[in-house]
């Protein structure tokens, strides 16, 4: 045994004089050194081979598998004792390894330290040589040339106070350097519904404290108090009578600031014309459904389209006032912008500010709640707000355009058209004949009588998806195309490329539909659906037209429709195409 522990040892070149400190490890790890712990299972195990070999002696057989057991757990034993010894050995070996690297690497700073200190001192020692060189070359200079000691000496009065200048403010100059700005990209964040939700919380709470000063400013020119407005106009126009209007602003906010100190040092101050009404906040949720989660990039989208919206129209408008789009509006303000001028060039600033700040007062107070309190005064008298809502916006422009030259070209058609026309057929016929789609004109397209053409309501017709779930075949279940509804008929045209000889179109009579209703493909997404399910006898299940963004408009001009034809005819049966 233990040879054969002295070759686990010594495995490999290594000879034990690589070993010198095996003996000195402690005991807990280094249990190999002792012989008395291998001699005494050595000699247990003597006595246990000479029990078995006289079985005799033993006594009884009990006592031959007593003698079998503990052999048993003596191996075991030393087993155990031999995989600790291998653990221990393997330990040392990798811990001198990991000494050595380190003392390598120890080395190698401390001899990159030295270099470094005696470059240092090389680069100070040609300093040092240098100076002396120049002070030895400057001395002969003078030694030889005694008209050069003067400008030497300039010339090194003005070093030393250029020196002095930078060292005192060199770091003020350096702010003054012109650099190119950098240009710093910041980084976006993915959509995330969490954060959606995070940040509008915290726009609320950080607009919360601008609506409410535009509340009382408001409850202020509406006199929701009387009181409190009746002691403000006071206070305004007596502070604009004497000229205090500017320092009494200037007061009034200091105070402000004065109150939110205290308010941030825990006093419990609140003041306020209109009472604050407290937003109940609904506690983030940590895990939204995919229906809540459409939902709210659905109210998010529709703010922010509303937001831009009205922001688009304010620059629109104010665009096209100053660039006489609508002239009647622009001459108001450029004779008011004269009328200013000359007013300013004449008047003194004392006299032209007591009178802005009476017309501010009154403007705000008095003529402001007028106007708010009978509409119809300010619709007659309120002249920025008739040209403000006058002014047009680049979509209203457009379809003023279009109307302009519908109502030109209009008469031209309607008298070539009238020529046109053969006896006996009237208009109407007429515009039915020559309507049609993209491939073609409608009733050639689903085989139909000519009178037959779309409503008025979809005279383009409604994009959607016919979803037939009759049909197994993927290209039969689902198609792409346009749904126009007739007087008589509701028409599908597939928009597939091998659909020109219309075996792929679909036409129901409206007296054959036995339901009609809303449908919702997706029951996970939210709102009521943007499908339309249509039942008939020669169906099994219900048709599906989804995906139709004008699906409530479609909905009502067929409902509406079907239900003229009910009351007029009874229904027969469908016809495919």
């Amino acid at each position: 045994m233990l040879k054969r522990l002295d070759k686990i040892r010594f495995r490999g070149p290594r000879t034990r004089e690589d070993f010198p400190d095996l003996a000195e490890s402690p005991p807990a790890s280094d249990t190999e050194c002792s012989d008395d712990m291998q001699l005494k299972p050595r000699s247990a195990l003597r006595d246990t081979e000479d029990a078995l070999r006289d079985p005799a002696g033993s006594g009884s057989p009990t006592m031959a598998a007593a003698i079998q057991e503990f052999q048993r757990s003596e191996s075991d034993r030393l087993n155990e004792v031999k995989g600790h010894l291998e653990i221990a050995l393997l330990e040392k070996h990798f811990l001198q390894e990991e000494l050595r690297k380190l003392r390598e690497e120890t080395n190698v700073d401390s001899l990159r330290q030295e270099l470094e200190r005696e470059r240092s001192k090389r680069i100070d020692l040609e300093q040092k040589m240098n100076e002396v060189l120049k002070t030895s070359i400057t001395q002969q200079l003078i030694h030889l040339f005694p008209s050069a000691d003067k400008q030497q000496q300039k010339e090194v009065w003005s070093s030393r106070l250029q020196k002095w200048l930078y060292e005192r403010f060199g770091v003020y100059i350096e702010d003054f350097r012109f650099q190119p700005e950098e240009s710093t990209v910041e980084a976006e964040e993915p959509l995330s519904a969490k954060r959606l939700t995070e940040n509008m919380r915290r726009l609320k709470r950080g607009a919360r404290p601008v609506t409410n000063f535009l509340r009382n400013l408001s409850a202020l020119s509406n006199w929701h108090s009387v009181y409190t407005s009746a002691i403000a106009f006071i206070i305004y126009m007596n502070a604009a009578w004497h000229g205090w209007a500017i320092p009494m602003f200037l007061f009034l906010a200091i105070l402000r600031l004065s109150l939110n100190y205290l308010i941030a040092r825990g006093w419990r101050i609140q003041w306020s014309i209109v009472p604050e009404v407290s937003e109940p906040m609904e506690p983030p949720k940590e895990d939204l459904t995919v229906s809540e989660k459409f939902q709210l990039v659905l109210d998010v989208a529709q703010k922010a389209q509303n937001l831009f919206g009205k922001m688009a129209d304010v620059l629109e408008k104010i665009k096209n006032l100053f660039m006489w789009v609508q002239p009647e509006s622009t001459r108001k303000l450029y004779i008011c912008l004269w009328v200013a001028f000359i007013t300013s060039c004449v008047l003194p600033y004392k006299l032209m500010g007591f009178m802005m700040g009476l017309y501010a007062g009154i403007k705000f107070f008095v003529i402001d709640f007028l106007f708010k309190s009978c509409p119809k005064l300010r619709d007659k008298y309120d002249t920025p707000y008739i040209v403000w809502n006058s002014l047009p916006t680049d979509p209203q422009l457009k379809e003023r355009t279009n109307a302009t030259v519908s109502r030109r070209i209009q008469p031209v058609v309607s008298r070539s058209s009238l020529a046109t026309v053969p006896c006996g057929v009237s208009r109407e016929d007429d515009t039915g004949r020559s309507h049609s789609t993209k491939k073609g004109a409608f009733h050639e397209i689903f085989n139909l009588p000519e009178s037959e053409r779309p409503l008025a309501v979809c005279e383009n017709g409604w994009r959607c998806c016919l979803i037939n779930r009759d049909r197994k075949m993927p290209t039969d279940y689902i198609r792409n195309g346009v749904l126009y509804v007739t007087e008589n008929y509701l028409c599908f045209e597939s928009s597939s490329s091998r659909s020109s000889s219309s075996k792929k179109n679909k036409v129901i009579k409206l007296v054959d539909i036995t339901d009609i209703q809303k449908y919702k493909v997706l029951s996970v997404l939210p709102g009521s659906g943007m499908g339309i399910s249509i039942a008939t006898p020669s169906t099994q299940k219900p048709l599906v037209f989804g995906a139709m963004i004008h699906r409530d408009e479609a909905f009502e001009a067929i409902f509406t429709q079907y239900m003229k034809m009910m009351t007029t005819t009874k229904p027969p049966a469908s016809a495919e195409l």
